[in-house]
């Protein structure tokens, strides 16, 4: 890795007389159009030449217009499409000698020796093939008199780097593929529709999803909308799952639930390799219990519609690393893929990424399924640990024996994906066997005694609820202690779980200082972050962030489509996030923003005038419409009226203004799959460091527990690729306490980024880009989960 004091500019790499192809192939997934287009984008912004292979690898074997250079505009609007707009075709002639000759041979003559392939595993292995032959195919072709020896010369190596597009999120070495977040929320969609019309009718339904191999989406769905059972192929069920099944459903609905769902995955099959399909689950509900019981099978519908936030900044950030990669590749660089580790882009050596993806499957023929689990990666494995906490209610006779009391509470403004983490954090502290108390609004709430138990099947259905169903107030204890403290004494508190944002953080502080005061505080406290403004310190991601981060991302879209049709339209858009600039940042980067104005990044009216005249010269292109994000506390003075009322009289004759203010909506609504699976697993998490903190600090002598060390006051947070507990104490050097948000954050270093990508020359710094890792076979046991999807 590049060291801090040796910084690499984006800006320093020159790709002058480089031309770069880029093409899709195999299955299409969302977000596959966002990678063209930052591939595109980047490529032109360093000089280099960039084609379009039209379907895939069929486009690159017949050449002609299927290979056709890419401008600037080519990729205007395709952000938000979903497939992918190049096409991509499943090609049996380059999988012969003579296919991949023609290949070579239309790629020499255009001048093209940097390949960029976004596929699948068997995408990427031809890449690597053809890579491998390349010397040879041209020299075929010297012989053939197709090309002269000069052209073989100059174009001797092929540089390949792969970007992985699936849904199914089956390829080892990447936490997430792309497009895998963009069938979930298909998936999710689909489920929330199904709760209400089965809760109305007291029904069972089975819905099959896509994973003919792999079980990641089967998997996720399932802790996304807390299902009663899942059959994913990773993990057949053991004999008798059948009586085991009919009885967690019976038991379900004698808890008052109306509703039953049950996942399955395509592939799945029993220990025995029977296949266990949707309809067969169904015939199995009738027959024993007699449930009203429908099928739903998704299909294609997973594949389709418009990509998710999260796919498409997956996708820029992809793009823009494998421009880099092919940048820096010499003849003697394997080829690479671009991988995502927790909140980090890597570099990973192709093969070996290909060759542990065919060991998985070589694992599962050979009926070796917790290896197939553990070689798939920490994040599938950290996804059904959790699953399997959660999802089955063990007898009370096998709970372990605690005598302790954790309190539950929400802090702060509501956030989507707060209900997911507290019916986790209830139901993982059940099965450690302590007593969870429920508080309601807060730490006033606290203080006023609004505390009760709260049971297994209290917090059943919370995944997909929006808001907080506890209830949550802003007001910090400081106010409240001794009262606070009462409570904690009358419930016999032993361990607090906050969840929440900024006042959260702050509550955590106030509590942390009253320890010498009193004893009622001196327990294990745990903080999981829970804020649309992501502005938490000790965190790359909070709760709610995500569900935001798509309401301002479907906002923007419906906005520019508002303008389709009509004259040149620019649009200024107000988004939340008080000082903190993140949803203006990465939500202008998912939405193809071309300036997002933040209170991190100051700016005057000169940058003001030099974004206006940037728009004037983009729209007397072919391209109509222009986008501006301005976070609400960003400056005092420009204020997004202001800045209205500036691009209206700059674009004059030009373009006419449109302005909007988000608002609330960016709070409200269903959470994202990303924010149910982040909250259930932070959360699960959260409360099984409580167990541990409960068992060291008990005083057998006294009877008591009792904390008063830095480390047990934490706050669980992402920090690039692992979540880490961090003592309160030790993140208020990072805090910026006056503007409410951390003094580094880390997707500051996204911006340059969106700036390019909006045809900016700046500054991007990639000193943290560029050597090759390895894929990792055995989690190394200081390396905690990494971002959950």
């Amino acid at each position: 890795m590049a060291q801090p004091d040796q910084k690499k500019f984006f800006e320093n790499l020159s790709g002058a007389g480089k031309a770069i192809a880029v093409l899709t192939s195999g299955g299409d997934a969302q977000g596959m159009n966002a990678a063209v287009r930052a591939v595109v984008r980047v490529g032109i912004y360093i000089g280099a030449k960039v084609y379009f292979i039209h379907e895939g690898y069929q486009g690159l074997v017949d050449g002609g217009e299927n290979i056709e250079e890419a401008k600037w505009e080519s990729v205007s609007s395709m952000l938000q499409v979903g497939g992918t707009v190049i096409g991509s075709a499943r090609c049996k002639e380059f999988r012969t000698h003579e296919g991949r000759r023609a290949a070579a041979q239309n790629l020499v003559l255009r001048g093209i020796t940097n390949l960029c392939v976004i596929g699948g595993d068997g995408s990427l292995t031809g890449a690597n093939l053809f890579r491998e032959e390349w010397s040879g195919l041209l020299d075929e072709l010297v012989q053939q008199g197709k090309i002269d020896r000069e052209s073989a010369e100059k174009y001797s190596h092929l540089n390949i780097v792969g970007m992985v597009g699936s849904i199914d999120n089956d390829f080892c070495g990447t936490d997430m593929t792309i497009g895998t977040d963009s069938a979930l929320h298909r998936i999710i969609e689909v489920v929330d529709a199904i709760v209400t019309t089965a809760q109305s009718h007291q029904r069972t339904f089975v819905l099959e999803v896509m994973g003919r191999h792999c079980g990641y989406l089967a998997l996720v769905s399932a802790l996304a909308c807390g299902a009663d059972w899942m059959f994913i192929p990773e993990m057949p069920p053991a004999d008798g799952w059948e009586e085991q099944m009919c009885t967690k459903l019976s038991e379900t609905r004698s808890r008052g639930s109306r509703l039953n769902i049950i996942i399955v995955a395509e592939g799945a099959m029993d220990r025995h390799g029977q296949v266990i399909t949707s309809s067969i689950v169904k015939d199995l509900v009738v027959k024993c219990l007699g449930f009203d019981t429908r099928v739903t099978i998704l299909g294609h519908v997973q594949r389709g519609g418009t990509p998710s936030a999260f796919d498409r900044i997956l996708a820029s950030r992809m793009g823009v690393e494998a421009v880099l990669a092919l940048l820096e590749a010499s003849a003697d660089t394997p080829a690479c893929v671009v991988s995502l580790c927790g909140n980090q882009a890597v570099r990973l050596p192709l093969m070996e990424c290909v060759q542990m993806t065919q060991e998985v499957q070589k694992a599962m023929d050979e009926r070796r399924f917790e290896e197939a689990v553990r070689l798939r990666g920490r994040s599938f494995e950290n996804n059904l640990n959790t699953y399997k906490l959660l999802a089955h209610r063990k007898p009370q006779s096998e709970l372990p024996i605690s005598s302790f009391n954790v309190a539950v509470l929400n802090v702060g403004a509501p956030a989507a994906g707060m209900n997911a983490a507290v019916r986790s954090a209830v139901r993982v502290g059940i099965t450690e066997g302590h007593k969870i108390f429920a508080v309601n609004d807060g730490f006033e709430g606290f203080a006023k005694g609004q505390i009760k138990e709260i049971k297994w099947g209290d917090v059943g259905g919370w995944t997909g609820q929006g808001g907080s169903l506890l209830g949550t107030k802003r007001t910090l204890p400081a106010k409240h202690l001794e009262k606070i403290a009462e409570q904690m004494k009358a419930n016999k508190i032993n361990a607090l779980l906050v969840i929440g944002g900024f006042e959260a953080y702050l509550g955590l502080v106030e509590l942390l200082a009253a320890r010498g005061k009193y004893d009622e505080f001196c327990v294990p406290i745990v903080m999981v972050p829970a804020t649309v403004s992501n502005n938490v310190p000790g965190s790359d991601f909070s709760i709610g962030a995500d569900t935001a981060l798509n309401a301002i991302t479907d906002t923007c879209d419906r906005i520019k489509q508002s303008a389709s049709g009509t004259k040149r339209r620019v649009f200024i858009i107000e988004t939340m996030g008080g000082y903190c600039g993140y949803l203006a940042s990465v939500g202008g980067l998912a939405a193809g923003a071309d300036a997002a104005y933040i209170f991190e990044e100051p700016f005057d009216i000169r940058d003001l005038q030099s974004n206006v005249e940037h728009l004037t010269a983009k729209m007397k292109t072919s391209i109509q419409r222009g986008l501006v994000l301005r976070n609400e506390n960003s400056n005092e003075n420009y204020t997004t009226d202001f800045i209205y009322q500036l691009y209206s009289e700059e674009g004059k004759g030009v373009f006419d203004c449109r302005k909007n203010v988000l608002g609330h909506m960016q709070q409200g609504g269903a959470p994202s799959p990303f924010d149910r699976n982040f909250g259930t697993k932070i959360a699960a998490k959260a409360m099984l460091w409580i167990s541990r903190k409960l068992k060291e600090t008990y005083r057998k002598d006294e009877g008591r527990v009792f904390a008063n060390t830095d480390d047990t006051a934490c706050l669980l947070g992402m920090r690039r690729r692992a979540l880490v507990f961090q003592p309160v104490v030790d993140l208020k050097n990072e805090t910026d306490f006056v503007h409410r948000i951390p003094k580094e954050q880390w997707w500051l270093k996204l911006r340059p980024l969106m700036k390019i990508l909006a045809k900016y020359k700046t500054s991007l710094d990639v000193s943290e880009s560029g050597q090759l890792e390895h894929v990792v076979r055995h989690r190394r046991p200081e390396e905690s989960e990494g971002v959950p999807a």
